[in-house]
């Protein structure tokens, strides 16, 4: 076979966008050239790459393994230009992290400390569900992932940087809010308001009261903090809850965190990568940064 590194690049993001124009904007070609380089790809690997229903781009398995095959040519160049970039002073070059979407509360804040010190890097801060952040683990499409819940069945480099303890909350005039210690039992006959079934959030606290041997009562299950904190405040029910959604506060828009038995339920926050996977300088730096700006800023949250 007869493929030149650009075309590559041109295949991976063609793979990664789904659409030839969007693939060519990426490799800052015409649209045409990008279709003729696509096809001599094809050519050259004499076998269907992708096909297009409805207008959509679909991969066929030999694209699949060729993009995951250009993927990890491309994070070899790219570890090979930080490394020479390191010996030179990191000067230049893109970080990719992915984060849970509770981890929007801090994580730009850390990302633009390290943009500050370090002006020519650029950084993609993908932020999506766990499921969607496990599925990029999974196929190793960044530098660094963050997490509460690590999935157990992938062999991972994994270290814990921050707490990141659950609270229950409820409506600012709930009378639960002025009380002190409340047996969890006590709560019954009340109604919940739970992320979705896979959140991290929802993974610890399920845990939780599986062991209490206590089945809340659930109203409704979201996915995001955000509509669990208006629903709450609206008075649909009691919900569980990261602190750092609240800021670090006790008391934030229409919600107040309650004093329960037991609570806050201790959970942590965790950088991980596949353990195979050796980090570029620039991933290795941005890690160390994490650990120290954290340190540094000694959020009090639990």
């Amino acid at each position: 076979m007869n493929i030149t590194f650009r075309q590559l690049r041109l295949f991976l993001a063609l793979a990664d966008t789904g659409s030839v124009s969007a693939a060519a904007k990426a490799m800052h070609v015409t649209q045409p050239t990008a279709s003729m380089q696509l096809k001599e790809v094809s050519q050259s690997v004499g076998l269907p790459l992708y096909e297009v229903v409805s207008k959509k781009i679909y991969l066929t398995d030999v694209g699949k393994e060729l993009a995951a095959t250009a993927r990890a040519v491309a994070q070899a160049w790219d570890g090979f230009e930080q490394n020479v970039d390191a010996i030179k002073g990191l000067s230049r070059g893109k970080l990719r992290v992915a984060v849970v979407s509770t981890a929007k509360y801090f994580m730009p804040r850390l990302v633009g400390s390290f943009c500050t010190k370090h002006p020519a890097i650029d950084v993609s801060l993908e932020i999506l569900n766990r499921d969607g952040v496990v599925q990029r683990l999974r196929d190793n499409l960044d530098d660094l992932y963050i997490m509460s819940r690590p999935p157990v069945d992938m062999d991972l480099g994994d270290e814990v940087f921050m707490p990141n303890p659950l609270v229950l909350i409820a409506p600012n005039a709930d009378p639960l809010v002025k009380r002190k210690s409340v047996p969890l039992h006590e709560l019954a006959q009340r109604r919940f308001i739970l992320r979705e079934t896979g959140s991290g959030t929802r993974m610890v606290g399920d845990q939780f009261f599986k062991k209490m041997k206590f089945r809340p009562d659930i109203r409704l299950e979201l996915g995001s903090n955000e509509a669990v904190k208006e629903s709450v405040a609206g008075g649909l029910g009691l919900g569980v809850i990261s602190r750092h959604a609240l800021h670090g506060l006790k008391k934030e828009h229409g919600v107040s965190v309650i004093d329960v038995e037991d609570f806050p339920l201790p959970s942590a926050w965790h950088i991980v990568h596949p353990s195979s996977k050796k980090l570029s300088p620039l991933a290795l730096a941005f890690k160390q940064h994490l650990l120290k700006e954290v340190t540094r800023r000694q959020w009090n949250l639990v």
